[in-house]
């Protein structure tokens, strides 16, 4: 005869755990509970950069500086480059303008670029000790180096007072440019912190990639492409569209709407890949490094 059970007996639930799918598989509001992490490693990075540095955060100023002064003899002055100057007041826009305009995103990318790149590996201490999300590593790397945009930043409006220069109304649209440079360095940086901890010859790649990289982007001249094909070539450079886009934001000029929605595009997709791809390693990286 089969036992019956009282109506109040309590009923038994068999639980099954499945790894979880999508994008809910990445975990990235990880970096949200780990933001005090961010803090710390962003501010060390800060000030291991400076220390024991004799001019300190006044390298921060000279770099771009003497990178003005470098571009304008050479390239406006001995190789007399056209950069087809925007006009404001009726007036071309000075050369040493023109290049610090270029200068202030592209410095702020390569710097995040080439610490995010080698982020993991330098450190390695922190990987094979403790848990946490791997991610914060390279992002940390990136935030780091908006400091020196700053500062470099006021240097351009000072600069740009010399010479009679006001910011146009466009120039609201600053911070969201300033996010996509960050947004491309960190990108390209996933993808090669990743590798490099598998392959240490990254590390002598980045350099010598950023290097080649400034020489295709509109740091030093302008781009004045009527053929359709060689505009789209040219746009597939997001560091294109983060340049025009600083230049239309602060000395005015045609906006870059196609090659900086093209920008938004490709650094979106590089972006959800290279997040997807660094997850993926996240699990080796404390056994290889």
């Amino acid at each position: 005869m089969a036992e019956t059970l009282p109506a109040d007996a309590p009923v038994k639930t068999r639980r099954v755990l499945k790894p979880s799918t999508g994008w809910s598989s990445l975990r990235l509001g990880e970096l949200w509970d780990y933001r005090e992490l961010l803090y710390f490693l962003t501010w060390r990075d800060i000030k291991v950069r400076y220390k024991q540095a004799v001019l300190g955060v006044t390298w921060a100023v000279l770099q771009p500086v003497l990178t003005m002064v470098v571009f304008t003899i050479v390239f406006n002055r001995l190789m007399k480059v056209s950069y087809d100057p925007v006009q404001v007041n009726g007036t071309p826009v000075p050369y040493p303008v023109f290049t610090y305009v270029g200068l202030l995103p592209w410095n702020l990318f390569s710097g995040a670029l080439g610490r995010a790149g080698a982020s993991l590996v330098g450190n390695a201490n922190l990987l094979t000790k403790v848990y946490f999300p791997r991610l914060v590593i390279p992002v940390s790397a990136v935030v780091a180096g908006l400091v020196d945009f700053v500062i470099a930043f006021v240097v351009l409006l000072v600069l740009m007072a010399v010479y009679g220069i006001a910011p146009t109304w466009q120039a609201a649209w600053l911070p969201l440019l300033v996010i996509l440079a960050m947004a491309t360095a960190l990108a390209f940086g996933l993808w090669l912190s990743a590798l490099n901890v598998l392959y240490r010859d990254v590390q002598y790649v980045i350099p010598f990639l950023i290097q080649l990289w400034m020489f295709v982007s509109p740091v030093v001249y302008a781009p004045t492409f009527s053929n359709p094909v060689y505009r789209f070539l040219y746009g597939l450079n997001p560091m294109a569209g983060v340049i025009d886009g600083f230049r239309w934001a602060l000395i005015g000029g045609p906006p870059p709407n196609q090659t900086l929605a093209l920008a938004v595009l490709i650094v979106v997709v590089l972006l959800a890949t290279g997040v997807a791809y660094f997850k993926r390693m996240e699990r080796t990286f404390a056994d290889v490094v």
